[in-house]
């Protein structure tokens, strides 16, 4: 593991360490290029600085609060389990975050159609809300089979003006949705602002995404020591940050802020579907390997002929065969550990933040969840686990409902 702080400080030329880039066609290189130069003097400018946080003050509701989840972690046994309540935000998730900068630049830009694609749909749902409140034309690529086991946010964002186009290739899911997107983009670079959702995709968006989400670890910075202090800790930062991981942007958004705080561990939790050697899950950093997918070198699920496999979750939110640039960096330093959660783990965990705190949390989030009670039972009640609840669960009711481990969860 390094031990040089400001190592962590990528990222700016598109590339951290051997990962990211930018590898795109002819037909897109002018439109990244465009997004590129204007991502670079907006993110310095304090009118677009103080607006975006003017936005997240009063239109998400942030700060989010840390909340400590006292009979969990009593029923757990060892750590004290914390939770970002990122659930509480505007929209249910993290998503909002990053979804107001990108269209904050995309009108400064002057584009007034905005893309997107989506796989659990929040970040649909986030994208169609702050079209809606900025006027502007909104098209959702969403596979279908995700349309299907994500109906209510597919009918929030219906209503809320967007039209959602469904995609029927490969695996029907966000990496299909993701293909359909950046086809649109090509087709429309002069009006079209594609507004990626999460830490992957070609620079800038890795790192575009991760600026506009570290409000996330930043709040904590200056929460969790005075949450501490009230419950008479001693300790002014967690022993271990959790995260759910797909693309990778809740992650990201609150590893970030704390890299440079070697003490604390950084744990990304992936989606291991049925078992890491089932081959039905959604693993990249731990069974993929080094390639290009959708415009960066990353981990990648893929098959010895560099042909993208298809995932499993029972996650949308989580099932993409691929992983944000920075988060494979982090893996290769060290400074950052993956694991992964099955489904069945996922769902009881779900069940079990209900049940005990009255917190019903996403499937993606549940992940997380999940690792912090079977690390939380290793350790003391000295230690203290952080937790990014990174957005809430009524879009998932159909899917736990219907699934075949719900009996056995509940």
């Amino acid at each position: 593991m390094t031990t040089q702080p400001h190592s962590y400080e990528s990222g700016e030329d598109g590339f951290f360490g051997p990962f990211g880039g930018c590898f795109v066609s002819e037909t897109l290189a002018q439109a990244v290029e465009e997004l590129r130069l204007a991502y670079a003097h907006y993110r310095n400018d304090p009118a677009f600085i103080a607006e975006f946080h003017e936005e997240l003050a009063d239109y998400v509701g942030r700060p989010s609060p840390v909340y400590y989840a006292k009979r969990l972690s009593e029923e757990t046994g060892g750590a004290r389990i914390f939770l970002k309540r990122e659930d509480l935000n505007h929209t249910g998730a993290h998503k909002i975050n990053n979804v107001i900068g990108q269209a904050m630049l995309a009108k400064r830009m002057g584009k007034h159609r905005i893309i997107a694609e989506t796989g659990a749909g929040q970040h649909g749902v986030a994208v169609a809300t702050i079209c809606a409140r900025y006027g502007l034309e909104c098209v959702i690529y969403m596979g279908s089979t995700d349309m299907q086991r994500q109906q209510p946010n597919v009918q929030r964002m219906q209503l809320l003006g967007a039209t959602v186009t469904p995609v029927t290739t490969g695996s029907c899911t966000l990496k299909d949705a993701m293909n359909d997107a950046i086809r649109d983009w090509v087709a429309h670079v002069d009006d079209t602002f594609y507004l990626i959702g999460s830490v992957a995709g070609m620079h800038p968006y890795p790192t575009m995404v991760r600026d506009f989400q570290t409000v996330i670890g930043k709040e904590c910075l200056l929460q969790v020591p005075a949450l501490f202090q009230r419950l008479g800790l001693s300790q002014s930062l967690p022993d271990a940050v959790i995260a759910c991981v797909g693309g990778g942007s809740n992650a990201m958004g609150i590893f970030h802020p704390y890299l440079e705080h070697e003490s604390v561990r950084l744990i990304g939790v992936e989606a291991a579907g049925m078992g890491l050697d089932s081959g039905l899950h959604a693993s990249s950093i731990q069974r993929g390997s080094t390639g290009v997918l959708h415009g960066s070198r990353s981990l990648i699920l893929q098959d010895d002929l560099g042909q993208v496999q298809q995932t499993h979750s029972i996650s949308a939110g989580l099932d993409y065969p691929g992983v944000g640039p920075e988060h494979a960096w982090l893996h290769e330093l060290g400074r950052a550990e993956y694991v992964g959660i099955t489904d069945a783990e996922a769902l009881h965990a779900f069940h079990q933040l209900c049940r005990v705190e009255g917190i019903i949390p996403a499937l993606e989030a549940s992940h997380a969840v999940a690792y912090a009670i079977k690390l939380a039972a290793t350790l003391t009640n000295e230690h203290t686990i952080l937790v990014n609840l990174s957005g809430r669960g009524d879009k998932d009711m159909e899917t736990v409902v219907n699934s075949s481990l719900h009996r056995e969860a509940s």
